[in-house]
């Protein structure tokens, strides 16, 4: 299996899993980003994730702007649009399978 083929399939993961704990939230709370945060930090290993999450996005962000600019990567906006739609499990494997389009793009030119 080729690594592009595998960042499409961790993109449809990462959407999906995320989401599948998601959507109940939003089912029973509606759109609640207090209740969210309250619940994201209701205890010291619920904060470890969450804080872990949002370093990873900033981490992610930077990755985005150093590598997908060397790598020669069109359209850099849109990990960081599915960042912050879905999370880092959206975002990192869609920059990835950019990457490889570049790759595979300026090995055929």
């Amino acid at each position: 299996m080729k690594p592009k083929d595998l960042y499409l399939g961790l993109c449809v993961a990462g959407t999906a899993l995320p989401y599948w704990q998601f959507l109940p939230f939003l089912r029973e709370h509606a759109w609640a980003p207090r209740l969210f945060l309250e619940q994201l930090f209701a205890n010291p290993v619920s904060g470890l994730f969450g804080m872990d999450v949002l370093v990873s996005s900033v981490v992610l962000w930077v990755l985005v702007a150093v590598e997908g600019r060397r790598a020669g990567v069109k359209h850099l906006w849109a990990p960081v649009v599915a960042n912050l739609a879905v999370g880092v499990s959206l975002g990192l494997p869609l920059f990835l399978y950019q990457r490889e389009a570049a790759l595979e793009r300026r090995a055929r030119d």
